[in-house]
């Protein structure tokens, strides 16, 4: 397992909460005890405009330290994606989040859609032929499945209540070339979902990285989305690769 981590991550970009002073840093300490990190590049517009628009990729660009680190992002999700294909698992310590960022918009603290351009790169660079995204943050990810609604490639499943649930999707879900995933810990119990425990998030890792052994060849990667919780973040992401992993 890698971590994938650049210090700009750190940066107040924004005054929405997934930019918010020392959101990352209980993660980051947590997470460099355990893992190797490795750091990105940024992506190159090309990269942005497999997914987005030129007009939306003009428009993030007048703020240069947000275009700086969205792009970041977007390169955290991409080396991900590139590290899962050997079939070792890896996980984008990143932000911006990205799963409500559409083609021509975005919302809901994203800018670029991380784990859609990762993805479609993948494809398109024809390294893998289909894909399944799972997410598991508390919001549903308009974006990326705004991104992929008449792309049969690419299968996009928003988690309902937990484990259990995805479990039983995962049981009939097909084989597929990688396994991608939106991990958002704001459903976490301290968090603003209150329903997840880390026992719960633990449990999430191990049925993905099951499903991903059997069915996507060992491919799997996932990347950071919402969770806001400062104190709990780092806890809540190292007991989910604990099972990932």
């Amino acid at each position: 397992m890698k971590i994938i981590f650049h210090e700009k991550y750190f940066d107040v970009y924004s005054a929405d909460p997934a930019s918010a002073e020392g959101r990352l840093d209980s993660p980051y300490n947590m997470l460099k005890e355990t893992f190797e990190f490795v750091k990105p590049e940024p992506a190159r517009e090309a990269d942005l405009l497999l997914v987005h628009s030129q007009a939306h990729v003009d428009q993030i660009t007048r703020d240069a330290n947000l275009y700086e680190v969205a792009s970041l992002a977007v390169g955290g999700a991409i080396l991900a994606s590139e590290i899962a294909l050997a079939a070792e698992p890896a996980f984008g310590l990143i932000r911006p989040p990205g799963h409500h960022a559409s083609p021509n918009s975005c919302w809901g603290f994203c800018y670029f859609n991380n784990i859609a351009i990762a993805v479609t790169r993948l494809i398109e660079t024809r390294r893998i032929g289909k894909a399944l995204i799972v997410d598991f943050d508390l919001h549903f990810g308009d974006g990326t499945s705004n991104t992929f609604s008449t792309d049969s490639d690419v299968l996009y499943h928003h988690m309902g209540s937990g484990a259990e649930d995805l479990k039983n999707f995962l049981s009939t879900a097909e084989n597929v070339d990688m396994l991608a995933v939106s991990a958002g810990f704001d459903r976490a119990v301290a968090d603003w979902g209150g329903t997840l425990s880390d026992e719960d998030y633990e449990r999430i890792g191990e049925v993905l990285k099951r499903f991903s052994e059997d069915r996507s060849h060992g491919r799997r990667f996932a990347v950071l989305e919402g969770g806001y919780n400062h104190k709990t973040l780092g806890m809540s992401i190292h007991r989910f690769l604990k099972g990932f992993a």
